[in-house]
């Protein structure tokens, strides 16, 4: 294998909102984003997917057909960031797909489910697929989650900065950067999941980009008071979450009906900046770094700011676009499964040792 090589990185997350697709060059000494390319899943799969979030009916038969066609729209969404980047399949070594997760379930004898056939992807597109990433940091006693800091210490880690690099996607979640080192990591707690379903539920459209429904609500202090008391926000790391603990039926029970929908979204975003400002406030930060759908949430980036006492900056301003982070540190996880590093960081997710993650599908 040469010095240089290309990996493709493919991401779905909490949010359902899309593929996200990136070409990398990937070294290591770094990961440079040649490409990139986003697709919007078909709307009937992305509400199955929604309902194999949650318990219910029938539930294996549903997320096999899923899972294959998911597979499906992955390669799709490979062929066309190889014709963007007018790059051949054979000059690629090989895909790091995380897949779709629908359970998520830590501790004791914990497991974690994603979707997204890699053998359906590997026959589509002819390349060799890395994938199924969180389940052997779990059989170690990890979380599984989150995968993306050990990409984050070679990405944006700074010799002469602490760092946090927050990612907003439908979930928080945090990497602590200690002048370059990777010291923690973890799930701070929701972060668009609820501000999208919420938003859908009364404005209808998939989401509010710039936070400007909620800008123009005002915080229900006893709401907050009452979110902020769940046990999730007062445990220790390591911990992980998904939206199958934060959704619509965790929200239900602490509102009432004098509550105004738009007043419960300036709150919903008053909490995810407080649990993520007081998730870091021991770690003393000199840069805070986002990257995830939730950048472009201007009410949000502001809320952060003022909580947190720093900037909200953007991973753009060291090199990797937000937008663009996660499916770019699936990439590096193929990387790191080809070159054997391993792709864990047990001072993130527990995990008893470090380990080389993912299982490989060939075509």
């Amino acid at each position: 294998m040469s010095s240089e090589s290309l990996f493709v990185g493919l991401m779905t997350g909490t949010s359902l909102d899309g593929v996200d697709a990136v070409l990398a060059s990937v070294t290591h000494a770094g990961t440079r984003v040649l490409a990139h390319h986003g697709s919007d899943l078909p709307s009937a799969l992305r509400a199955d997917l929604q309902r194999l979030c949650r318990p219910g009916d029938d539930e294996i038969d549903r997320a096999g057909a899923c899972h294959r066609a998911l597979g499906a729209h992955y390669a799709d969404a490979v062929a066309a960031l190889l014709s963007k980047a007018n790059v051949p399949a054979d000059a690629v070594t090989a895909i790091g797909c995380h897949g779709q997760t629908v359970r998520h379930r830590p501790g004791d004898a914990g497991f974690s489910v994603q979707l997204g056939c890699p053998d359906t992807l590997a026959v589509r597109s002819g390349l060799p697929v890395v994938s199924n990433f969180r389940n052997k940091d779990m059989v170690l006693g990890g979380q599984g989650a989150p995968l993306a800091p050990r990409f984050h210490e070679h990405a944006f880690g700074d010799p002469r900065e602490r760092r946090v690099v927050l990612n907003l996607g439908g979930i928080a979640n945090v990497s602590l950067l200690d002048k370059g080192a990777l010291i923690g990591g973890f799930d701070t707690g929701p972060a668009n999941t609820l501000l999208d379903q919420w938003h859908q539920r009364h404005q209808g459209g998939d989401y509010d980009p710039r936070g400007d429904w909620a800008a123009g609500g005002e915080v229900i202090p006893a709401l907050l008071d009452s979110l902020l008391g769940d046990p999730y926000f007062h445990l220790p790391p390591p911990k992980s979450t998904g939206r199958e603990y934060f959704h619509q039926d965790w929200l239900a029970p602490h509102l009432s009906a004098d509550m105004a929908p738009r007043d419960v979204q300036a709150t919903l975003a008053e909490l995810t900046a407080r649990t993520v400002a007081e998730a870091i406030s021991g770690f003393h930060a000199d840069r805070l770094l986002v990257c995830g759908g939730g950048v472009h949430n201007r009410d949000l980036l502001n809320r952060l700011a003022r909580h947190c006492g720093l900037p909200a900056g953007s991973t753009e301003d060291a090199g990797v676009a937000p937008e663009w982070v996660e499916a770019a540190a699936f990439a590096w996880l193929a990387w790191a499964f080809w070159e054997r590093v391993p792709g864990n960081a047990p001072q993130v997710t527990g995990a008893g040792r470090s380990a080389v993650l993912g299982h490989l599908s060939l075509p």
